[in-house]
């Protein structure tokens, strides 16, 4: 029994290491806890993480399933959307890019003095285009200040008014320092003197050849009643002559009357203006029949109408008739006028006049047509011209050649009317040719 019994307690000493161990052991388990709880539950988050992106993912393809479009259609709306965002992005990085160099430009012209202004020329020019920058201005108005700047010359004149008799004396007397519209560095001046609104009376000086100072000294008067005189203006415009062309405009003087004192005379010097480059002004049509027969080498012209003419007297209308003119290497060979139509800008004529005109000469001869405004008092004024002949250009010469391919049958044009200066230029031209 004591065997046992001390066998019974040896085994239950020996049981006790065992349970020791077991105590002792049991601390190192929640050390090994604390590291493995940290391990699965990252593992354990990087699934759901994976589990969530594989169902949104399976969730996207099935919506993109369900929609009746092909996938090529899908990559091309996908590539278009990118584009849109890229190209809006470029445009705020450009728009911020632009804000900021104006600013540094704006910054080196207010600091006036610069470092790169001494390095060289290249610094200057660029130093002069942030100053142009600085102003503003645009290229319209660099253009205007560059005219302004420029120097057309001046005029001397004189005005004076005669109560007594009603009449406005305008004397121009020399022009100085023009600018020069020809090559050879000089012009051929002459002064046009107007009283606007009315373009019928107007007197021109003498051209004064090769020369940017002429004296003038010519004098022009106007009958006006003093109570009209206000709302008028006296314009005085410095022509370059061209033998060959239109004339061109140097620059004018231009005076409203009511902006001065008549009481006492007036002579001044003025710089030049330059002059509004007005519109073609329309002066009207004008059809005529043309007919010539070879063999009686006869031309027959006829005057039809005319319309729309320029309004030539104060009433606004005009008393118009034509005067026709054969020239050949620019001499005068016969002339003939129509009848004057009264108080009319659309004259009905229907009248003919025969030439005769060997068919040999045909090749030689120009028809002229000037329309002029018959005025009892004074110089009748023309209101256009037209010519027409082999040598002409445009409906001119096609009027003619339809006439010979026609013989024996008149054959009517309508053609607009020209400036007679424009015209007597193109025919001074022509025989310039010879």
């Amino acid at each position: 029994m004591k065997f046992n019994l001390f066998k019974g307690p040896q085994a239950v000493a020996a049981a006790e290491p065992t349970s020791v161990t077991t105590v002792t052991m049991a601390p190192s388990p929640p050390s090994m806890s604390t590291s493995a709880p940290d391990t699965s539950g990252s593992n354990n988050t990087e699934i759901s993480k994976n589990d969530m992106f594989e169902e949104i993912k399976s969730k996207f393809l099935n919506e993109i399933d369900k929609i009746p479009l092909p996938p090529w259609a899908l990559i091309a709306i996908a590539v278009v959307a990118a584009l849109l965002v890229l190209t809006c992005c470029f445009c705020i990085i450009k728009k911020c890019c632009c804000k900021k160099k104006k600013n540094k430009k704006g910054k080196k012209g207010k600091d006036g003095f610069n470092m790169k202004n001494m390095q060289g020329g290249e610094k200057q020019q660029e130093d002069d285009d942030d100053d142009e920058g600085e102003t503003g201005m645009t290229e319209e108005e660099k253009e205007e200040e560059e005219k302004e700047q420029e120097k057309l010359g001046k005029l001397q004149y004189s005005i004076d008014y005669d109560f007594e008799n009603t009449k406005l004396t305008i004397s121009i007397l020399q022009a100085a320092d023009l600018m020069s519209m020809d090559s050879g560095g000089t012009s051929d001046p002459y002064v046009r003197v107007l009283l606007l609104p009315d373009k019928k009376k107007k007197f021109d000086t003498k051209v004064h050849k090769k020369t940017l100072n002429p004296v003038f000294n010519e004098t022009f008067v106007f009958k006006v009643p003093y109570e009209e005189l206000g709302g008028k203006t006296l314009v005085m415009s410095v022509y370059d002559y061209d033998r060959f062309s239109k004339h061109d405009v140097i620059g004018e003087v231009k005076i409203p009357m009511n902006t001065i004192d008549l009481g006492r005379p007036i002579e001044e010097w003025r710089d030049l203006e330059s002059a509004d480059q007005e519109e073609p002004e329309k002066l009207g049509d004008i059809c005529i029949s043309l007919r010539y027969v070879p063999t009686a080498g006869k031309l027959t012209v006829c005057i039809l109408e005319a319309k729309n003419l320029k309004k030539m007297d104060a009433c606004g209308l005009s008393d118009p008739y034509v005067k026709i003119q054969l020239l050949q290497g620019g001499k005068r060979l016969k002339k003939k006028k129509t009848t004057v139509k009264k108080n009319t800008l659309n004259p009905y004529y229907n009248e003919s006049f025969s030439f005769e005109i060997p068919l040999e000469q045909m090749q030689k001869i120009l028809v002229v047509v000037t329309v002029f405004d018959y005025d009892k008092i004074g110089k009748n004024d023309a209101i256009g011209k037209i010519f027409v002949g082999s040598k002409a250009t445009g409906l001119g010469l096609k009027h003619w050649s339809d006439m010979l391919a026609n013989p024996r049958r008149p054959i009517a044009q309508w053609h607009v009317l020209q400036p007679e200066e424009d015209i007597d230029g193109q025919l001074a031209a022509l025989n310039a040719k010879k």
